[in-house]
């Protein structure tokens, strides 16, 4: 059985760090609400508590139901789960006399206690809180201190129950990962054999007793998830898997038929649907994003559809999903008020009675991207820059038509290939072409011009929540502008877009 740290959400922008961190180490966890969590079983060799916005002295403050995880299994709170361990049993915790936030340093530390084993006096932590743990129980004993707060770690004793104010997830606390090592393998006794290839093992296996000889239908888009998804269910049931790529004149030039030439060298079954000029009739001369959206996820859904029925006996839907997507269906605040309906099939499993299997959904991104390497998946697939779902169509600035589509495809050929001819595309993380609803004024000869302006953009992010622009060379993008505005007749005018994110957002629409 697979040894599993549980993590408690309380709401705090970190809670997803940790487990990154967490998994980082080779070792497997889940996120859970405080309120809505399994009760542990012989796989869980820990618990840890999150941070939270919220303040335990809160009419309204998030309190977790403990009494098959404290004193019965290691646990660890951090910042607001520390504070709850003070605040829940017969402590105090008020409010700072000045807020909490930022670098401190741990100047006292009893480095015999298991957590803080190796860990170097003095190190760097980052706190973020704005109230203070005051008195605490008898049977807690202080561990570590900053030089404005007293109880910086606790331990309890006779309990393997530990409380820290601050937050070891962020690169900030210089030596966290060396304290969640002390916690999940000296203090939990956690393994570390949570692998790429365990889980493509492990997940394979389990497709296997979980579909049988039951059809599967796959709707593939060219992207790193879909394909990762295709390709474990390809091991795991074969020639029952029948996987939809549907053309919807959308993508970058040429990528349609290249992904699907690499998609049939994988040995999978696929079903590829030109439906350009169905998209495309139906976006003509569309302007708002967000109809753009709705247009091209209904499209699909009902292209999808016809294609899914032609396919006999199917019983499942298979889709790729990902952690980030279930935690947030999950969260302590509940669902998203916005779902990218572009992104998945609607009611279809219902309308067509087909059950749901997502292979990947306990992954992160850059996760999914270490089993499709472990898998043997092409460079083409596993390196491809992350794509929207509406594809061009939000890259299009205004009316859609098809001569701006075409134009849009030649400028963003030109800026792709040049960042692979010039070794840039593995270090950019998304780069694209927008193409503006502005005309300027030009010369080319000795007539003057009247044509569109195009944008490139290209950034450097791990997960897209935040991006910063990439410092793409000057000599690099003088001599792209001059190959798009010789070769794309229509464009005059070149910019780089050097805007981070926040306050701007990666995409212009």
């Amino acid at each position: 059985m697979q040894d599993k740290i549980l993590i408690l959400d309380f709401g705090s922008q970190y809670t997803q760090l940790i487990a990154r961190r967490i998994r980082e180490l080779n070792v497997y966890c889940e996120i859970y609400p405080f309120n809505n969590f399994p009760a542990p079983d012989s796989s869980v060799r820990g618990v840890i508590l999150s941070g939270s916005p919220s303040s335990v002295r809160d009419e309204n403050a998030p309190i977790p139901d403990l009494k098959d995880v404290k004193g019965k299994m290691p646990l660890l709170g951090v910042c607001y789960g520390a504070q709850y361990l003070v605040h829940g049993f017969g402590g105090e915790v008020l409010p700072s006399g000045t807020r909490e936030y930022g670098r401190a340093n741990l100047v006292s530390i009893n480095t015999n206690d298991s957590l803080f084993k190796g860990v170097t006096k003095g190190t760097q932590v980052w706190m973020s809180h704005g109230d203070t743990i005051a008195k605490w129980p008898d049977n807690y004993e202080i561990i570590g201190s900053t030089a404005d707060v007293k109880a910086g770690a606790f331990h309890v004793k006779g309990e393997a129950t530990w409380g820290i104010q601050f937050h070891p997830e962020v690169y900030h606390t210089t030596e966290g990962k060396n304290i969640l090592e002390n916690f999940v393998f000296a203090i939990c006794g956690c393994k570390n054999d949570w692998t790429p290839g365990s889980f493509a093992e492990t997940t394979i296996s389990n497709l296997k007793k979980q579909i049988g000889n039951d059809k599967v239908i796959l709707g593939l888009s060219g992207g790193v998830d879909s394909s990762v998804a295709a390709s474990l269910l390809n091991k795991a049931i074969g020639q029952n898997l029948t996987c939809i790529f549907v053309d919807n004149g959308l993508l970058r030039k040429n990528e349609y038929n290249k992904v699907l030439e690499s998609y049939l060298g994988l040995g999978l079954i696929v079903d590829g649907v030109n439906a350009v000029d169905r998209f495309l009739d139906a976006l003509e001369g569309v302007s708002d994003p967000e109809q753009k959206r709705k247009i091209i996820g209904k499209t699909f859904i009902d292209v999808f559809e016809e294609e899914a029925h032609k396919v006999k006996d199917v019983k499942w839907l298979a889709q790729g999903t990902i952690y980030p997507d279930v935690i947030e269906s999950v969260s302590v605040n509940g669902p998203s008020a916005t779902i990218k309906s572009h992104h998945n099939v609607g009611g279809l499993p219902e309308k067509m009675n087909l059950k749901v299997v997502e292979p990947l959904r306990l992954l992160f991104k850059d996760e999914v991207r270490k089993v499709g390497t472990a898998l043997g998946l092409p460079d083409i697939i596993l390196k491809r820059h992350p794509f929207p779902g509406p594809g061009l169509a939000i890259r299009l600035l205004g009316k859609i038509s098809r001569e701006k589509l075409e134009m849009l495809k030649e400028v963003d050929e030109i800026f792709i290939e040049g960042l692979r001819k010039n070794k840039l595309y593995d270090s950019v993380w998304q780069a694209g072409a927008i193409l503006l609803p502005v005309q300027s004024v030009g010369v080319m000869g000795d007539e003057r011009t009247y044509e569109y302006a195009v944008v490139l953009r290209a950034v450097n992010s791990t997960d897209g929540m935040t991006a910063d622009w990439s410092h793409l060379p000057h000599e690099f993008l003088g001599a792209i502008s001059n190959e798009i505005i010789n070769k794309v007749k229509g464009i005059n005018r070149v910019v780089y877009d050097i805007s981070s994110k926040p306050p701007s957002t990666i995409e212009w629409e």
